[in-house]
């Protein structure tokens, strides 16, 4: 008999599941504390809980992770290098101080509006190979034509030998400026999740496990981890994926909203007759719109490990991770004599950084380009839990919010904090780590707003609760303003929102909120069996997708019979016929679909593929002015099962 191994690597834990696959049943299960800023020994504990003689079995492992898009939320991704090609309008800040804008670009057709400056995206890639680790490209209608974008990313590659994305790569889809902020973004994180899937690959190579290994990808679907390897950026965003298809899995349900809360981020996304709503635009993570095609979710910074703070009378929730106190305190058994003894920061100094629960560890990640004053605060700061005071005593003075931001940003630094884990620890309704620490936290914020530890860490759960039902009527309200449906949550009132279709909850924490979802929203509340594992459970229930789009529009509108162009991910071709131009997009959808199966992994015999196609006809016209294909192929893994 044989077994499939679904392992998720989140901010928190690190779980594991075994699945027969003889009658698709979860037989096991495991988690283990994430291991941070190397998530290897979190996955080694994970799956060292489970069964040797299933291990032995294993044909199929698969993962997913939240790891990218915490880096997304925390601002913890690697420095990275833009340059944009061609007559960008920038409108926004862009998310990095390493950018270049030089000419170049394309037109709608692909022709090239003017040539590649070379010379200036050579002389860039040279002052700042050094500050950076990788660099993003984005020309204008890259589209339609990506040959500037290859040219600037061969230059680069040259003269520095660092990975690039370009734009094209991530997708097809208008909207220049949302591709350029996708590529930065998956650059940022290529170091991440390459080191991540490569330390997954020898960790079950060296339990001597053959199997087949595969990453879920960010539409839901499964890549084979070869593939990824080569293509990172395909796994980002896969952890949220996960828990979408788990979630449906676990429940039993083809339509169902999933909340998923997980140690960084509460994830919102919902699955139709047992097809994942997608995202028309992309993903949007932590503020930013990406074209990367992706489950529609809403993300937002608020987890398990969400740093709790005070400021005046306010308290607030996150937006960064910590660690809860009761894990620390697990960690370093002299911690809670460190928590006890803490000074209390006066009422200026008070801020996100600066909390009576708040201390900071140094991690083991390479010191690179860190100013002076930022070194000496990393030198003052040891590798067990450091408070704000012995910082001052080590460098005769307190150490400003931007340094420690900064060391934070680069993760040189990890903070510790009170959580809602801690929370929950104080309430009694989950205490998996050391209470009495969670205990001492909340009696110290709590006098900082006139509440005791049980006030203040009830009112910690109900705003939590509140904030994650406004995310999910948020998710369904587009275009009403959050700030103004979280109102509504505050207001004691017999009405409520009626939600239609049922709500999955997943993630650690979730079993002691559902009273209150019920209490809060008008829906039918289920939380599965393995609730906790929803998102290793998701990158087992995933299969195969590779969706491919063409575009076929006329060469000139003028003469709109006599010869077509065809833009595709391959780049552009052209027919002086509009049916050898449509023969001949379906069939490069459908070898691109084949030959993506192969190489995935996946099983090339159980493939599924639909070709949509929409065209616009003006009145009077022969031919299409527009004609867009969309070839969509479903793969299954192959299992042991499938060969006998």
């Amino acid at each position: 008999m044989s077994y499939s191994l679904g392992i998720d690597a989140g901010g928190t834990y690190t779980d594991a599941v075994l699945l027969r696959d003889e009658d698709n049943i979860i037989i096991q299960s495991n988690k283990a504390l994430t291991s941070y800023p190397d998530p290897l020994d979190g996955i080694k504990q994970s799956i060292d809980g489970l069964d040797p003689t299933y291990l032995k079995n294993v044909k199929i492992v698969s993962v997913s992770t939240t790891l990218s898009t915490n880096s997304i939320l925390e601002g913890t991704g690697f420095p990275v290098a833009l340059i944009l090609i061609g007559k960008y309008e920038v409108k926004q800040e862009l998310p990095t101080k390493h950018f270049i804008q030089v000419s170049g670009g394309h037109d709608h057709n692909g022709v090239e509006t003017n040539s590649l400056d070379i010379d200036s995206i050579s002389e860039f890639a040279q002052q700042v190979k050094d500050q950076v680790s990788a660099f993003a490209i984005s020309s204008y209608f890259s589209i339609r034509n990506h040959e500037h974008e290859l040219m600037a990313k061969e230059i680069i590659r040259e003269l520095t030998g660092l990975p690039v994305v370009c734009s094209h790569e991530l997708s097809q889809d208008l909207g220049a400026f949302e591709r350029a902020v996708t590529a930065f973004l998956n650059a940022q994180l290529i170091p991440v999740t390459e080191r991540f899937m490569k330390n997954v690959e020898a960790e079950i190579k060296s339990r001597s496990i053959d199997a087949k290994i595969f990453m879920l990808k960010c539409d839901g679907s499964v890549i084979g981890i070869q593939s990824a390897l080569k293509k990172p950026i395909e796994s980002i965003f896969s952890g949220p994926a996960g828990s979408l298809v788990g979630a449906s899995f676990l429940a039993k349900k083809e339509t169902c909203a999933v909340i998923d809360v997980g140690g960084t981020s509460t994830d919102i996304s919902v699955t139709y007759n047992g097809v994942p709503d997608m995202s028309d635009s992309g993903a949007v993570v932590g503020g930013w719109k990406t074209r990367v095609k992706a489950i529609k979710m809403e993300t937002s910074a608020m987890g398990g490990d969400s740093h709790v703070w005070v400021k005046g009378s306010d308290i607030h929730i996150g937006p960064r991770r910590v660690i809860p106190l009761c894990r620390a305190a697990v960690l370093y058994p002299d911690f809670i004599e460190l928590l006890k003894t803490n000074p209390i920061p006066t009422k200026i100094q008070l801020g996100a950084n600066y909390q009576p629960t708040k201390f900071y560890l140094r991690t083991d990640y390479e010191v690179m380009n860190i100013s002076e004053e930022e070194k000496k605060v990393l030198d003052a700061i040891k590798k067990h839990p450091t408070s704000i005071t012995e910082i001052f005593n080590r460098i005769k003075k307190y150490p400003s919010s931007s340094v420690l931001d900064s060391l934070i940003q680069k993760r040189l630094i990890q903070p510790i904090g009170f959580t809602l884990t801690d929370a929950l620890h104080v309430l009694g309704e989950y205490t998996e780590r050391n209470v009495e620490a969670a205990n001492i936290g909340a009696n110290l914020l709590g006098s900082l707003v006139d509440m005791d530890r049980y006030e203040f860490a009830r009112y910690i759960k109900v705003e939590f609760a509140k904030n994650m039902a406004c995310d999910l009527i948020s998710f369904f309200l587009e275009g009403i303003e959050k700030k103004e449906i979280r109102k509504i949550f505050d207001i004691h009132s017999p009405a409520k929102f009626k939600v239609e279709v049922p709500v999955v909850l997943i993630g650690g924490p979730v079993s002691a909120f559902v009273e209150n979802m019920k209490e809060i929203l008008d829906a039918e509340i289920i939380l599965p069996e393995y609730s906790n594992v929803g998102n290793a459970a998701g990158a087992l229930a995933a299969k195969g997708i590779r969706r491919f789009e063409v575009l076929i529009r006329p060469a000139s509108m003028a003469a709109p019979d006599w010869e077509f162009f065809v833009f595709s991910e391959h780049g552009k071709t052209n027919f002086y016929e509009y049916k050898d131009a449509l023969n001949y997009a379906v069939t490069l959808g459908e070898t691109t679909v084949h030959s993506y199966m192969k190489e995935a992994g996946l099983d090339s015999s159980h493939i599924k593929i639909d070709v949509q196609k929409e065209e616009i006809i003006p009145v009077g016209w022969k031919t299409p002015m527009e004609t867009k294909i969309v070839v969509l192929g479903v793969g299954n893994r192959k299992t042991e099962q499938d060969c006998c």
